[in-house]
């Protein structure tokens, strides 16, 4: 434990270990991810991608421990019973800042399968990043614009249609797919700006999470609906590499998601829009009144969380 060591100095650290973990693992992703390119077999595939997701839990695994020996978190951790690597799910969380991500990579890693994210096909360019991105499977998301549709009817719905075909290879390994439905992190100042009916949140982009229901539906049965508290504080990155942060609460629930909504149709229908904003805009309210509970000065005890079923 070198907790005692000056921030900075423990941030930097930190930092240092992080790239190193990642300088000496890369090479190996980038050698399997060349292995399933090459030899167009199924089951090879699917072992190489079992491979990669491997080696990124081994990333994250060592992440983890690094922060272990530098800092001295109290985890407050609520709900994360009862997950599992072979089941397919979608995960949201409120968002304050990038801190969160590695936050709850520490809780989750392991307990269900490996975090992805869509992304913008663009981003496949982004040095190194984008070849990691592309190794593991990271789904890059093909989406037209309402000008591009208009000027180009014929467009519409291929955008669903190139992205479940990415989204195949889904079907034979479990995945989770990661969203922030808020779409960007909480400011005082976006919050004014938005209007946010909500104390603690911005308002939920539905647009994104109904994207990914209605490429993934059949898959995708399972939302864990995640709730991050930082007691003492909103904290930043650099304050979570320094070990400023000394308390984090995170709050799981288990949703079954709506069978009307997976695989919607969400573009096309009015009623499938309002009625999935309506239901996303019900798991908000209870989110916000969850987060008030958990900035309480005495909150409740550390419980587990059951199933929550969705009408």
């Amino acid at each position: 434990m070198l907790d005692f060591l000056p921030a900075p100095l423990k941030g930097t650290l930190a930092a240092l270990l992080i790239l190193l973990n990642t300088l000496i693992l890369f090479p190996v992703l980038m050698l399997v991810a060349l292995f399933k390119l090459i030899i167009p077999v199924t089951a090879v595939r699917k072992l190489c991608t079992v491979a990669l997701n491997n080696i990124a839990f081994v990333w994250i695994g060592f992440n983890n421990r690094f922060l272990d020996l530098l800092h001295r978190i109290e985890w407050d951790v609520r709900g994360a019973d009862n997950l599992s690597r072979e089941h397919w799910y979608f995960v949201t969380c409120n968002h304050q800042s990038w801190a969160d991500i590695p936050a709850i990579q520490y809780v989750l890693n392991s307990r269900i399968p490996l975090l992805k994210f869509f992304l913008k096909k663009e981003l496949i360019w982004v040095p190194l990043l984008g070849v990691a991105w592309w190794a593991l499977d990271f789904p890059f998301m093909h989406r037209h614009t309402k000008e591009q549709i208009a000027k180009r009817p014929e467009l519409k719905g291929k955008d669903i249609a190139a992205t479940q075909a990415a989204c195949e290879k889904f079907r034979y390994t479990p995945v989770t797919i990661f969203n922030f439905m808020e779409g960007t992190r909480l400011t005082p100042a976006k919050h004014t700006s938005q209007k946010s009916p909500y104390k603690h949140l911005l308002k939920p982009r539905a647009g994104g999470t109904a994207f990914v229901l209605g490429a993934m539906g059949e898959m995708l049965h399972t939302m864990l609906d995640v709730s991050i508290v930082y007691p003492n504080g909103r904290s930043g990155f650099w304050d979570f590499l320094c070990g400023r942060t000394r308390r984090i609460i995170i709050d799981i629930r288990v949703r079954e998601i709506p069978e009307r909504f997976l695989g919607m149709d969400y573009e096309g229908s009015r009623e499938t829009r309002v009625d999935f904003q309506s239901w996303v805009s019900e798991i908000w309210a209870e989110k916000d009144a969850r987060i008030e509970a958990l900035k309480a000065p005495n909150p409740e005890p550390n419980e587990e969380v059951g199933r929550v079923s969705e009408a």
